[in-house]
């Protein structure tokens, strides 16, 4: 179905947008532009992304219905899409099949186009992800990732890939702040990044991540048909604090510096070199981690998919935290890479 406005208003009526989104053949492209997010509403690794009012009209019960009722409004379309198209391309495939389980980077719901859209052309991916996800609810309130490899066992699933950890750091705790003004300490002139960093809560962090994952391949490794499934797990790369003057990203559903500059700020940190510096060390910490967890992959099949350095510039960067369409794109040729070399092949 291609969009059409409304002749008389201007806009689509919002029954033709479900309809649109209904389809799941109907590329996110042709939606992306009747869809906007709400800044005051979204949180890190969590836009809420709806209908744009100046582009859809929204005047009757069924959407207010659709849209009021739920935050997981575009998340829940956006995986259910997803699903169904996986369902129509399995039937006699022989590309590989791949669960995958995360947060924004691997769901972006219709706006970008994320590891896992980039993936998909040449892998069938059924996805558990979701934006907003955290660590503790996928792997311990809500656990979906055992069930959904067990689902595609009968597809011949190759794979398992897990994005998490980034929520974790730049949530809300139940005071309301962030958790990242707690790894970090007031700024200190004089002093090197590196003794900016709270080692002791860095520590509880990463301690409860590392639980996490270890929790997730015990799981898996208990299934005797996954002993030796890949794992992938990544940290994502050295995200660039916004806020700075010139700094061109102008993303819809939140402030240039709402989760990492406005933060590292209020640290009393305001050179935007030494801003960098103290995330990188974070992001460095995150990958000792997982590649504490991965040990030896040839023997583990756990693999660190490190991206680190892949986007260096703010233009690789839709935000703060999620690159653009390209820099999706250059992440998910080093997934890519890591499922071959792996094994993962088409059957």
């Amino acid at each position: 179905m291609k969009a059409d406005v409304h002749p008389g208003r201007g806009r689509l009526p919002y029954r033709d947008l479900k309809s649109l989104l209904m389809d799941p053949w109907t590329p996110d492209e042709e939606i992306a532009p009747f869809l906007t997010a709400v800044d005051a509403d979204s949180g890190p690794f969590h836009p809420r992304i709806v209908p744009d009012p100046a582009r859809v009209d929204m005047g009757d019960a069924e959407s207010a219905f659709d849209t009021g009722i739920a935050l997981e409004w575009a998340n829940g379309i956006d995986r259910w899409r997803r699903q169904e198209r996986f369902k129509d391309r399995v039937k006699g495939s022989h590309l590989p099949v791949v669960v995958s389980e995360g947060d924004s980077w691997f769901q972006f719901p219709l706006l970008i186009r994320d590891v896992v859209d980039q993936l998909d052309g040449d892998h069938l991916i059924w996805s558990l992800d979701a934006a907003g996800d955290t660590a503790d609810n996928m792997v311990n309130r809500r656990p979906e990732y055992l069930t959904g490899l067990r689902e595609q066992r009968a597809n011949g699933v190759q794979a398992f890939m897990f994005s998490s950890a980034g929520n974790d750091v730049i949530r809300q705790n139940a005071n309301g702040q962030s958790v990242l003004q707690g790894l970090i300490k007031p700024f200190r002139p004089g002093e090197e990044p590196s003794r900016h960093i709270d080692q002791a809560n860095l520590a509880k962090v990463l301690t409860f991540l590392e639980t996490a994952y270890r929790k997730v391949v015990g799981v898996i490794r208990g299934d005797q048909d996954f002993a030796e499934l890949p794992i992938l797990v990544h940290a994502y790369d050295y995200s660039l604090p916004g806020g700075h003057p010139g700094d061109p990203r102008h993303p819809l559903w939140a402030a240039q510096d709402k989760w990492l500059g406005r933060v590292l700020q209020a640290k009393g940190m305001v050179d935007e070199q030494f801003q960098r510096d103290v995330v990188r060390i974070l992001i460095d910490a995150t990958y000792d981690m997982l590649n504490a967890v991965a040990g030896d992959s040839a023997e583990t099949h756990i693999h660190v998919v490190d991206v680190r350095g892949t986007l260096p510039h703010v233009s690789d960067w839709a935000d703060e935290i999620h690159a653009t369409d390209a820099g999706f794109a250059r992440v998910a040729d080093l997934f890519r890479a890591t499922l071959r070399d792996a094994g993962v092949r088409n059957t």
